[in-house]
């Protein structure tokens, strides 16, 4: 319970409890003294209805609070007035109904108490009461006036007489009164003779005087508090004043009264008095019945008001209450609803609607937790899927994933960099859309059904493969590359499709190279060993015979021997570059200046530096490389004997040999980069890719074996060769201007180490 409702409870109670304490004592005081509560009606009237009031105006504020909630939309305020409104009307409609039946009985109650024979009975009532009194009163008064005459005959009245005449007249006092009211003789009740009687009045005195007789009724007027003294009037009496006539001349001329006070029977007196007193009430009543009736309606009123709102006010604390736990879950239930799965508050109450609070909370921390578990998993899912979308985008491997219906649904760069073509853009289409794979299309889906029926040995998992296949050409205007490649397939969930492939090209090629070199050491064992007996052979018959012979069999000799040294000679010379080739020194590694073993090697190409065929342009201050300086002489001269038959047939041709330092983008340097570029036809497409195989070439002389021995030797000295052709115009209208072949050496010398071969560039 929070403090404003504990404090307007507390205020509710209150105010209730002293309300029923006011009506309830008004009420009950009425009952005992009606002119005490209508003297003070006023202000009573007032107090309740400040307190009604005071409850009224709690009742609006809560009212108005609880519109402007409504009115803002605040979560629960309909629920809180709904609850509110059916508590009140659980409280107001009883009230109301009790209300009406008590006006009505009031009203008409009211109005049966002033009813014409009631009226009727109380006048007959009080006749008859006044009559019994008068007849009381005549009769003490006759005997009074009896006794007075008979005690006239007597001169002087003994005591004894006056005791045996109080007898006599069953009174309760008697009494001799001289002619001033002094009292002579008295006798009163129980035998007892007085001298000290109550004097009578001088009024009465004359009265008796000039009537002889004169009796009255006391005790019944004279105490205005009797009715609320009891049922009895112990001083109802008749007191009778008779004149005792005389017989007897006197000579003082003084008159004697007899005085007798019969007393009035106790129940005669009492039912008179109550009589009297309920017909002078019933006439006051009679008189205010307006006022009567509008006090009991008003008061009922208000106790109807103090009732209701006190209902009210409790409805609305009651219906707050309840409704506290349901808000407490509604707005828990919209905050998960909307994603917040933070701890919820709990009901203290240990009912079921706390229990159920905490039974919700309980779930929202489950749920929490849940999710906790949920992200961390999406977490972990999305750093293992993003970790394996590096490791696709960074293999040099292509990888495509196909769906069920064989449409290409994930593709790495692996595999556009390996067939060149755009493959993301092909991604919801099959591959046989692909230009130029349709045929490696069909082969690759003929090979995974022929898995899926009948796998070969050790083909459980996926299959392996190798595919030829043939890219460019067609509408796209350049020759055709061929491509060596390694494939693998595996079947995945829901009928996908993986395929796995690599470019084994290059592979192949060194396969090749390998090959090369041991059917050119194998030749070189075997071809050259004959050669020498064959040459000498053919000279000796040559001397044996020239001699003996003549005229054109003897030139003919001579043409034949010629003949044979020279095809001898040839194929002693093949078969040492084949030995050159299969058998290259092993390298001799140490810190040497590029930049001075190229114009060593320029040196021998003086006419075409002359020319202007070959350009020389080497960086400043380049740093020292390791290496081996004989094989990079061969490496050096290689390239520029090729740069320069490249552009033989053409008189502007050019080439230039460069040095430079390569940097990383923070300026670090990474490498000693050697460049020989000419302006010449440049690289068949279909050469690029075998440009390093033994016996590639586009010379219709030479064995080709020269940008084999350079891959080789790069490759001993750790260095990247790279072959491009040179292009001039725009990408849509470029065109073939020549070739380059570039080396890149990594291993760099120690900046102190010296360096061979260290000729000054300035001298050349």
């Amino acid at each position: 319970m929070t403090k404003s409702t504990r404090w307007a409870l507390i205020v509710a109670l209150v105010a209730t409890t002293g309300v029923g304490l006011v009506l309830a004592f008004v009420l009950s005081f009425a009952t005992h003294s009606r002119g005490f509560y209508e003297r003070n009606f006023v202000w009573l009237f007032w107090v309740n209805v400040a307190v009604a009031g005071l409850l009224a105006a709690v009742i609006v504020g809560a009212a108005v609070r609880l519109a402007v909630r409504m009115r803002r939309g605040k979560f629960g305020s309909r629920l809180l007035f709904k609850l509110a409104g059916i508590f009140a009307l659980v409280g107001v409609l009883p009230g109301l109904l009790i209300y009406t039946v008590s006006y009505q009985f009031v009203t008409r109650s009211i109005e049966a108490w002033f009813d014409v024979q009631v009226e009727g009975a109380l006048n007959a009532g009080l006749a008859l009461g006044r009559g019994t009194l008068d007849a009381l009163v005549n009769d003490v008064s006759s005997k009074t006036r009896l006794a007075a005459e008979r005690l006239g005959d007597t001169r002087n009245v003994p005591p004894l007489a006056l005791e045996r005449l109080r007898e006599q007249l069953s009174a309760r006092e008697v009494a001799l009164i001289g002619a001033n009211g002094q009292v002579l003789m008295s006798s009163a009740t129980g035998g007892t003779v007085s001298f000290t009687p109550e004097r009578p009045a001088a009024l009465l005195l004359r009265q008796v005087r000039s009537t002889r007789v004169v009796s009255q009724l006391e005790g019944l007027d004279d105490e205005p508090g009797a009715a609320n003294a009891g049922p009895i009037a112990p001083n109802a009496r008749v007191r009778a004043l008779a004149l005792v006539p005389s017989t007897e001349l006197r000579l003082d001329g003084e008159d004697r009264f007899l005085m007798v006070v019969q007393p009035v029977p106790a129940l005669l007196a009492s039912n008179a008095l109550a009589l009297q007193t309920a017909y002078r009430e019933y006439q006051q009543r009679a008189l205010a019945r307006d006022g009567l009736r509008r006090m009991y309606v008003g008061t009922l009123t208000l106790v109807l008001i103090l009732a209701v709102f006190g209902a009210v006010l409790l409805a609305a604390m009651l219906g707050h209450q309840l409704a506290r736990p349901l808000l407490l879950l509604a707005e828990g239930m919209r905050q998960v609803a909307g994603g917040d799965l933070r701890a919820k508050p709990v009901y203290g109450s240990r009912d079921e609607l706390g229990g159920l609070t905490r039974s919700f909370a309980a779930m929202t921390e489950q749920l929490a937790e849940a999710r906790e578990q949920v992200q961390r998993g999406v977490a972990q899912l999305e750093g293992a899927r993003t970790n394996l979308q590096t490791i696709l985008d960074n293999l040099t491997a292509g990888v495509i994933v196909f769906d069920g219906a064989r449409r290409i649904e994930t593709v790495n760069p692996g595999a556009t960099r390996i067939l060149k073509l755009p493959l993301f853009a092909y991604r919801g289409r099959t591959l046989d859309e692909v230009p130029g794979l349709a045929d490696f299309a069909q082969a690759v889906w003929q090979r995974f059904e022929l898995h899926g029926s009948s796998p070969e040995a050790g083909e459980r998992d996926h299959w392996q493969d190798a595919f030829e296949l043939q890219t460019g050409g067609g509408s796209s205007g350049r020759e055709q590359d061929s491509l060596t490649l390694l494939v693998r397939g595996a079947a995945l969930p829901h009928d996908a499709r993986l395929m796995v492939f690599d470019d084994i090209t290059e592979v192949v090629s060194s396969q090749r190279s390998a090959a090369w070199s041991e059917v050119a050491r194998r030749l070189a064992h075997e071809i050259k060993n004959p050669l020498t007996p064959i040459q000498l052979s053919a000279e000796r018959l040559q001397h044996k015979l020239e001699s003996k012979l003549e005229g054109n069999d003897q030139a003919m000799l001579q043409r034949s021997v010629g003949t044979i040294v020279t095809q001898v000679q040839a194929m002693k010379q093949l078969v040492n570059e084949f030995r050159d080739y299969a058998r290259l020194p092993a390298v001799r590694l140490r810190p040497l200046d590029l930049n001075a073993l190229v114009i060593e090697v320029l040196a021998l190409y003086g006419h075409a530096q002359e020319k202007g065929q070959l350009v020389a342009e080497l960086a400043e201050d380049l740093p020292g490389i390791v290496g081996d300086p004989t094989q990079l002489r061969q490496v050096i001269h290689n390239l520029v004997q090729n740069a320069l038959d490249a552009i033989a047939d053409r008189p502007d041709g050019r080439v230039r040999i460069s040095t430079e330092v390569a940097r990383n983008e923070q300026g670090e340097l990474r490498a000693v980069r050697l460049k020989v570029a000419d302006n010449g036809p440049g690289f068949a497409d279909k050469v690029l890719k075998r440009a390093f195989e033994p016996y590639v070439t586009t010379k219709t002389k030479g064995t080709g074996l020269g940008l084999a021995v350079v891959k080789k030797i790069a490759d001993e000295h750790g260095a990247r060769v790279r072959v491009v052709n040179l292009t001039e115009g725009g990408s849509a209208e470029a065109r073939v201007a020549g070739a380059q072949v570039s080396l890149s050496f990594s291993n760099l010398a120690p900046a102190q180490a010296p360096l061979a071969a260290n000729i000054p560039t300035q001298a050349h």
